[in-house]
């Protein structure tokens, strides 16, 4: 493995470890331009402000949001990861247009992402999560 997959990789470590921690400034820090794409909801977070907005509207549910890497491996300008997604209902989640006040029921549901970087760049491009928009709803009996 390169010296620059190496880095892509552990730059995606811990983009993902500070997720969990809340550190937004170290997660937007390991982006070139802040953005998110979410395939499952189709909604795009383009630009620090947005993504901030995102970090704060999926907290709100989820305050204990968590990320355990399954597998994670480099290829070509991406690095790709799978992981099981946990974390417990504390807060009023929105969801086909209504608001589902806080069960305090948790889920754990595998996903996955793809991190697009530029070339011959260790810092992010764009992450893409890959989940059904259902799988928390469903994993919280909602």
């Amino acid at each position: 493995m390169t010296d620059l997959a190496e880095r892509r990789i552990q730059t995606v470590r811990d983009h993902m470890a500070m997720e969990v921690t809340h550190d937004w400034d170290g997660v937007i820090a390991t982006f070139d331009h802040p953005r998110y794409e979410l395939y499952g909801s189709g909604a795009v977070f383009d630009g620090e402000a947005q993504v901030r907005k995102y970090f704060a509207a999926s907290r709100t549910p989820f305050p204990d949001q968590g990320n355990e890497i399954i597998a994670i491996a480099h290829a070509e300008e991406t690095v790709l990861v799978e992981f099981w997604l946990t974390g417990t209902h504390l807060g009023p989640l929105s969801a086909g247009g209504r608001t589902i006040e806080a069960t305090g029921r948790s889920f754990r549901v595998r996903m996955a992402a793809s991190f697009e970087f530029a070339p011959g760049s260790d810092r992010i491009l764009c992450e893409r999560p890959y989940f059904d928009q259902g799988a928390v709803l469903r994993a919280l009996d909602i």
